[in-house]
């Protein structure tokens, strides 16, 4: 590969998170410092899969640009950043994007630009910075790219890959609690983990997460007894985390504020981290015994909301989680009609009815997820408007300890189409990327009663009349046969076939048809047998969906 564009990218973010997975409970064992509360392999994969999925959602915009992929990274991560390792590396997907912000494909002197920029931004990160932390690993990675005598994609990488694990060994030697307990950096760690599949993709392997180098058994034994011994000791001086992400700050003096939120937090304890997205978002961390002081310096400062408080004495041993978790894999969907929910129960999915009388609230939708007592969670949501009430619950899961990430289909055809190609013996990363491919690739379409009068892009619409959209547009407008009396049959059957011809414009093999609790018997029969005349090369599938806001449901794949 000659230059990452958006699409190697993606595959990067899912290689990271697959690779993260895999050694998640071996990282979190060696993790001894600042604190050894064991879970910054946690962190680190709660925080890329954040990544992974606001670039996801950022991906089904057309001709993504690698500065843009890279940027949605950045945001997800500084989002869903968790303790001190995620901070970082939010800071470090920033880096990367600010440096190749514009370009269409990054080639290796601009990684090793973008290398030297996340080293800048990590580093400023830190309210203290000490040697032989995920900082110095990220140095000596820049070090290498920089002085590589090699400008190819390939070696550049390889090169800052190759340093960051070799001063990955050399940090038991710089600080004096990883060389007590005879490990390695856990933030440096994983830090190698992501540059190891970032070459490995480069590079072209079929299986970029496998490349990740494995922890040292013997080290996480030792990290282990070490964990237990800080515990029982009782050495830590903080007894909490505390996190929230920060905006509202006034406009032109967002850097005052910060630099004095900075020192008012450093006199409340250690680990401080305030960073930005760049834009108007912050990402606040403290180690700290007063609580309510940090989140008053916050509200001092801007408005704090996502609010984390963690008591190091009480994190998640390894066998509660064993305990907790029965399931390795899970998919959840919301969904709308009785034939609908069939059909995504048949397909192994976990049903949420949604009733339009009573929407589902972001505590009905957690109480489903810790139901399915999974590792791994896949939400489809299935409409926009449930979109954001799946991201809060699954804010709140990944915080409980559950890896989740929302799909974001707007349609139940675009949830079927995603399903369809789920696969639980793929890695997750892989299977989520396949999901969120089948769902952007697959167009919707609707068939609506009017309620109101409107100005639409297809013109003027009344009360009663039956209205086609794709892809929540109108396009077509079906008017009603006369002023008095609402559409009937006709005009619905009118409406699903020529909505169906301006679905098929663009292409497409397979036509997907669920159809409403107000369809007309007849409506299944029409439309295939207009759809044999005028697209006889489409397969149609027509299933009762009975979902109570759309007369039809349509996809086009």
């Amino acid at each position: 590969m000659q230059a990452l564009d958006a699409a190697a990218v993606r595959r990067w973010a899912a290689a990271c998170v697959d690779a993260l997975d895999a050694q998640r409970d071996a990282i979190d064992r060696i993790n001894v410092f600042p604190v050894a509360d064991g879970d910054t392999g946690t962190n680190l994969l709660t925080t890329m899969r954040a990544a992974l999925d606001a670039l996801l959602r950022a991906s089904a915009e057309d001709g993504l640009a690698v500065g843009a992929a890279l940027a949605a990274l950045a945001k997800g991560a500084l989002a869903g950043a968790r303790g001190n390792s995620g901070i970082i590396l939010s800071q470090v997907f920033r880096g990367l994007a600010e440096a190749i912000d514009g370009t269409p494909s990054a080639t290796g002197p601009a990684v090793r630009a973008a290398l030297r920029r996340a080293d800048e931004l990590a580093l400023a990160a830190v309210s203290e910075p000490v040697d032989g932390t995920v900082l110095s690993v990220l140095h000596a990675a820049s070090a290498a790219a920089e002085s590589c005598g090699s400008d190819t994609l390939a070696e550049v990488t390889r090169a800052a890959a190759g340093a960051a694990a070799e001063a990955l060994e050399e940090t038991p030697r710089q600080l004096a609690a990883l060389a007590r307990a005879g490990v390695v950096d856990a933030g440096g760690r994983g830090l190698v983990v992501l540059l190891d599949a970032l070459a490995a993709v480069v590079q072209g392997r079929e299986d970029p997460a496998a490349a990740a180098r494995p922890v040292t058994p013997s080290r996480v034994a030792r990290a282990a007894d070490a964990l237990v011994a800080e515990r029982e000791s009782g050495s830590g001086d903080y007894a909490y985390e505390v996190m929230y992400l920060l905006d509202g700050l006034v406009p032109g003096r967002e850097k005052d504020l910060v630099t004095r939120l900075r020192r008012e937090l450093a006199g409340l304890g250690d680990c401080v981290s305030v960073v930005g997205d760049g834009e108007r978002l912050w990402s606040v961390h403290v180690h700290c015994n007063d609580v309510g002081a940090a989140i008053e310096a916050g509200i001092e400062t801007g408005r704090p909301h996502r609010i984390s408080v963690v008591r190091f004495a009480d994190q998640i041993t390894e066998a509660a989680r064993a305990d907790r978790f029965v399931r390795e894999r899970a998919v959840v969907a919301l969904v709308r009609g009785e034939g609908v929910a069939e059909l995504f129960s048949g397909e192994g999915a976990t049903v949420l009815p949604v009733d339009p009388a009573r929407p589902p609230t972001e505590t009905d939708l957690l109480a489903v997820l810790a139901g399915t007592r999974a590792a791994h969670l896949v939400v489809l949501p299935n409409d926009r408007e449930l979109t954001t009430l799946a991201e809060a619950a699954a804010e709140q899961a990944i915080r409980a300890g559950q890896d989740v990430v929302v799909v974001p289909t707007a349609s139940p055809v675009q949830g079927l189409a995603a399903l369809a190609v789920h696969d639980s013996a793929r890695r997750p990363g892989d299977d989520v990327v396949a999901m969120a491919e089948a769902a952007a690739a697959t167009r919707r379409g609707e068939v609506v009663l009017a309620q109101r009068e409107a100005i639409t892009w297809a013109g003027r619409c009344q009360p009663g009349d039956v209205l086609g959209l794709l892809d929540g547009e109108v396009v077509l407008i079906e008017p009603r046969p006369a002023e008095h009396r609402p559409a009937g049959d006709a005009e619905l059957v009118t409406a699903a076939c020529r909505l169906a011809d301006r679905a098929l414009a663009s292409g497409g093999e397979l036509v997907t048809v669920l159809l409403g609790e107000s369809a007309p018997l007849r409506l299944a029969g029409m439309l295939e047998e207009h759809l044999r005349h005028s697209h006889p090369e489409v397969e149609l599938t027509v299933y009762p969906g009975g979902q109570p806001d759309a007369v039809v449901l349509l996809g086009v794949e």
